[in-house]
């Protein structure tokens, strides 16, 4: 296989971060080396990377303080590009803390780059089925994350993500002026210039361990992100107009129960409608878990979004703020 340079950026994420470099280290081709950068770590974080490295030669760790938001409104892009100007392959994946990686993910995601079809791959994320929570079964086609391994996705998530070096380089790197949302940033402007390939089984498994109230501040984020950003625009509109439906359906309860039935319908639709066969069979107890986040969606999007449109200020997440 054509040497491939795997990336990522991490920050306080001990817990995770001994799966991540074991699935990478795994591949099979292996790749020609695995890059993490870390922002400055505080939590043992750096110290169980300089180990590792210690022990396996295609590690590398990379310490740069200045990835993380004491320096730069975009910590997790200017690790990325760090890293990936650091890497010796002109073909790059990007991989994340918070997932694992089947052994033949690499192999998988860049072969549309390696047989010329595409400058540019988008493997998706499906859900890591090994003790997921509830919240996390509820809330996953919401962020865009399968069910099933083998499902058909177009999502852009650096989750799962490669690219040459060239397109990166062309596009400027990944955006640091973003927090949150600078790989759907990346992903506008790679689309200008290369169509995707999306190469079907290259999902990177995703491990949240969400509650009910992480996932909803996830999904908020996430739209304050786009609100600032100023893009999902239909996004809004869609989540505002069903927001005003409930608003009516509940408002006309003293004439006519009719509305509220339909809007039950339209809920029912758009919880079940992406995957209840596969949630039957694994995940039945997080069906009514899974009704409720998406009464929930409408509102946590649309306030959120508009909230990043007015704010224009990103909230931080865990890792920033035990830095």
């Amino acid at each position: 296989m054509q040497a491939v340079s795997v990336i990522a950026t991490v920050l306080n994420e001990v817990e995770n971060i001994p799966r991540l470099v074991d699935s990478l280290m795994l591949q099979i081709p292996p790749a020609a080396e695995v890059i993490v950068v870390d922002g400055g770590s505080t939590d043992g974080t750096w110290e169980w990377l300089r180990e590792a490295a210690a022990h396996q030669p295609a590690l590398r760790a990379i310490r740069d303080e200045t990835c993380s938001l004491k320096f730069t409104p975009g910590p997790i892009s200017k690790g990325r590009n760090v890293a990936i100007t650091a890497a010796h392959s002109e073909m790059i994946a990007c991989a994340d803390a918070g997932c694992t990686y089947a052994a033949n993910w690499l192999a998988e995601l860049t072969a549309p780059l390696r047989s010329g079809q595409a400058e540019y791959a988008l493997g998706g994320a499906s859900l890591d089925m090994n003790d997921p929570t509830a919240w996390d079964v509820a809330s996953a086609p919401f962020f865009g994350v399968k069910l099933d391994e083998a499902a058909l996705t177009k999502s852009c998530s650096a989750r799962s993500m490669a690219f040459t070096k060239d397109l990166w380089r062309r596009l400027g790197g990944f955006p640091e002026t973003v927090f949150f949302g600078e790989d759907t940033l990346f992903d506008l402007e790679a689309r200008r210039v290369a169509s995707p390939a999306f190469p079907q089984r290259a999902k990177a498994l995703y491990r949240p361990q969400n509650s009910f109230l992480s996932a909803c501040k996830q999904l908020a984020r996430y739209a304050v992100s786009d609100g600032i950003l100023g893009v999902r625009w239909p996004r809004l509109f869609r989540n505002a107009a069903r927001c005003a439906v409930h608003v009516l359906a509940i408002g006309s309860l003293p004439w006519t129960y009719l509305p509220l039935l339909l809007v039950l319908a339209m809920q029912c639709w758009n919880a079940f409608h992406y995957d209840f066969p596969l949630l039957c069979r694994a995940a039945p107890r997080a069906i009514p878990a899974r009704f409720l986040f998406s009464v929930l969606v409408p509102w946590i999007i649309a306030a959120n979004q508009i909230r990043g449109l007015v704010t224009r200020k990103n909230p931080t997440n865990r890792q920033n703020r035990q830095s």
